[in-house]
């Protein structure tokens, strides 16, 4: 009965995920076009600056910003937290000891509302500091810190809720503190590939300066460097993720793998808010040029977008690896339903689905740079038309001398 409502919750992490598709795939790509086809038009074609006003492509962008940005990612780190949260359930269904005792079934869910709490909390501390545009960036990073920490001490009295030992997902005499052992890694790899991700995209470290050195000699050494750079910002991920699944898996299975996923994504609140700072920020600088402020303010704004963009990326960081993780679990799951232990890819159907699954990505990364592509043009050719009926309509009033006219007429 247990098992069979669990099977049903899990429908919700499905749902969330075919929302976090559409929203994520969807607002991604009218993001990109929006702001390739007001960079194309302004600068290229119009030798405009940054948001100009007489840009009207500029409000796309700024919309683009809040669609992608803000409510994709969102989408996005929803739907691993469901699918995490759903997995853990499932896979701890098929133990008779955690069947038995009271509110340990629960525990997937204990660990996202402390999570929660922590995140609370870690914002209050960074708040009592003054921040500065020199030190935003580090103030930020200062919250992920804290909540780590602070979950990593506030799931100490949760464990308690787990039986001394279990049994599950194959795995004999777990105990509840290689549970939160389990936990604890992914959440501390997560902060990890949050600063690591951090590291290679700041203006401040070498990475980055390093690249800004070879873009003096032209676009190749910058497109061969930003490449290598990009390459290797994937060793440390990579690095956290195979030590985090190597524990948890050998220690407790694919129950311990949903754990790892929840404890990555246990400081969700704070990657969120970290991840929108960038969006926020560049908006501020757009709203500051269209409303002809003086060029200090988007000194200042230039200044936050820049520590911005890192913010962004450590959100982008934390989407990927938990998305390891929780396509791991998943997998453990259908697993502990279909009552397999292992799957042979040397059987034709499972090399097959193995193929076919390696080629899905590149599919689906044409078919959404093609519908970048269209889109962006698209919206040229409506910057362009708008422009021209703008410059018509004040031409007419110059000839009318001086005479009132709608430039939307």
């Amino acid at each position: 009965m247990v098992r069979r409502l669990f099977e049903l919750v899990a429908g919700y992490g499905l749902g969330g995920s075919s929302v976090a598709l559409f929203g994520r795939v969807g607002g991604g790509i009218y993001t990109k076009a929006a702001d390739v086809g007001a960079d194309l038009v302004g600068k290229t074609l119009k030798d405009l600056r940054e948001d100009d006003p007489e840009n009207p492509g500029t409000i796309a962008d700024n919309v683009g910003d809040n669609v992608g940005d803000i409510a994709g990612m969102g989408a996005d780190l929803f739907g691993s937290l469901a699918e995490s949260t759903c997995a853990a359930l499932v896979v701890s269904s098929t133990s008779i000891e955690l069947i038995t005792a009271v509110d340990a079934l629960y525990f997937p869910l204990m660990i996202t509302s402390v999570g929660i709490i922590a995140s609370f909390f870690s914002v209050l501390l960074v708040n009592l500091q003054t921040v500065t545009e020199d030190n935003v960036q580090t103030v930020l990073k200062a919250q992920l810190f804290f909540s780590t920490a602070i979950m990593s001490i506030a799931l100490v009295p949760v464990v308690y809720v787990l039986p001394e030992t279990f049994d599950v997902s194959g795995k004999v005499g777990v105990s509840q503190w290689v549970a939160f052992g389990c936990i604890l890694f992914g959440l501390w790899s997560g902060m990890i590939i949050g600063f690591s991700t951090e590291y290679y995209t700041s203006n401040k470290y070498r990475p980055t300066l390093y690249l800004a050195e070879n873009c003096t000699q032209g676009p190749a050494p910058n497109i061969i460097q930003g490449l290598a750079l990009g390459y290797l910002s994937c060793i440390i991920p990579i690095a956290c993720l195979t030590i985090t699944i190597g524990y948890a898996f050998t220690c407790a299975g694919m129950y311990g793998i949903g754990l790892a996923a929840l404890g990555m994504l246990g400081s969700l609140p704070v990657a969120l808010t970290i991840d929108g700072y960038g969006p926020i920020s560049d908006n501020a600088g757009g709203i500051a040029e269209m409303s002809g402020l003086p060029d200090r303010i988007r000194e200042q704004t230039d200044a936050l977008d820049a520590a911005g963009n890192t913010t962004a990326a450590i959100g982008k960081g934390f989407a990927i690896g938990s998305a390891c993780l929780v396509g791991l679990a998943l997998f453990g799951a259908f697993n502990t339903r279909t009552r397999e232990t292992k799957v042979d890819i040397l059987q034709p159907v499972q090399f097959c689905g193995l193929i076919v699954g390696a080629m899905l990505p590149y599919a689906f990364s044409a078919m959404t740079m093609k519908a970048v592509g269209d889109a962006a043009g698209e919206m040229m050719q409506f910057i362009i038309m708008d422009m021209k009926r703008v410059t018509i309509a004040k031409e007419k009033q110059l000839h009318a001398g001086g005479a009132d006219v709608d430039p939307t007429s």
